[in-house]
């Protein structure tokens, strides 16, 4: 679960992304809608978080900024057998003149 870091009591407006920016300040920029291109961000509240590695830092509904521990790997992967070069296609020698039909034929055109 995510736990409450710093009250910053901000109210959001719709059409902006409300994000923790690598000062630790909350920051919100406009979001692109319909190919119009988003805005520049622009700082909110300065809050001066100290960010740890291993945790995932947001703005909670309240408009405090929380953090929760990142979760990482997911499922475990099997480990495969090391895979074997692929065949590349061997040309067969033409079988001999005799064994297909009509060849008494080719022969004695020959």
């Amino acid at each position: 679960m995510a736990e409450k870091v710093a009250k910053a009591g901000v109210e959001r407006e719709p059409g902006y992304l409300y994000f923790i920016d690598k000062d630790g300040d909350v920051s919100r920029a406009g979001m692109a809608r319909g190919g119009k291109k988003g805005s520049k961000a622009k700082k909110v509240a300065k809050v001066g978080i100290e960010k740890e590695e291993g945790y995932f830092y947001f703005l909670d509904k309240n408009g405090d900024v929380s953090r929760a521990e990142m979760s990482r790997g997911g499922k475990t992967k099997k480990k495969t057998a090391a895979k074997k070069p692929a065949k590349t296609a061997v040309k067969k020698a033409p079988a001999k003149a005799c064994a297909k039909k009509g060849c008494a034929k080719k022969a004695k055109r020959k």
